[in-house]
């Protein structure tokens, strides 16, 4: 089964997460994951994939500009009507509003008639009840996106059990 994670990055930390994610989803067995830029989208695998995790940094506590547009654009001619949703965001600041970035993304999925999973605290720790979010040390010396590198590995294999457990 394929699952896609598609993002908006600017400095690379994004881009870390959704990698990370796509690691913890291969570790399912029947899994094919692949990551992709919003600018590199390979929009026949997204089409065939069942569930797709859709991330963005935090800009002004939203998601990117750029993610709006791609997901106004292009999210009707993919197909994500009736594929499995999640979100995830990267921030620069530890209050730097990953939540919003989350429930906006899990909003847009949802209007898009997509089926949206977070793990809640049905899973046990750790307990993701949105999305994973992970802070980067540009602003914050002492924090660091590898601090949240277990969050997002194990969203992604919780992502693909629950996309396993409704597709096959």
């Amino acid at each position: 089964m394929k699952l896609a994670v598609i993002y908006d990055s600017k400095t690379g930390n994004t881009k870390k997460a959704a990698n990370w994610i796509v690691e913890g989803m291969s570790e399912v067995e029947g899994i094919m994951a692949k990551a992709f830029s919003i600018d590199e989208v390979d929009v026949e695998y997204v089409k065939e994939a069942k569930g797709v995790v859709i991330g963005s940094p935090s800009y002004a506590a939203a998601m990117t500009p750029d993610l709006h547009r791609w997901l106004l654009g292009n999210s009707g001619k993919i197909g994500f009507g009736g594929k499995l949703g999640g979100a995830f965001a990267t921030q620069q600041y530890t209050h730097g509003g990953g939540d919003l970035i989350i429930q906006s993304i899990l909003t847009f999925e949802m209007v898009s008639g997509m089926l949206c999973y977070s793990s809640g605290g049905a899973c046990g720790a750790p307990f993701i009840h949105l999305g994973p979010v992970g802070v980067n040390n540009n602003m914050e010396k002492h924090n660091g996106l590898d601090h949240y590198k277990g969050d997002f590995l194990i969203f992604g294999t919780r992502f693909a059990q629950k996309a396993t457990e409704i597709f096959d």
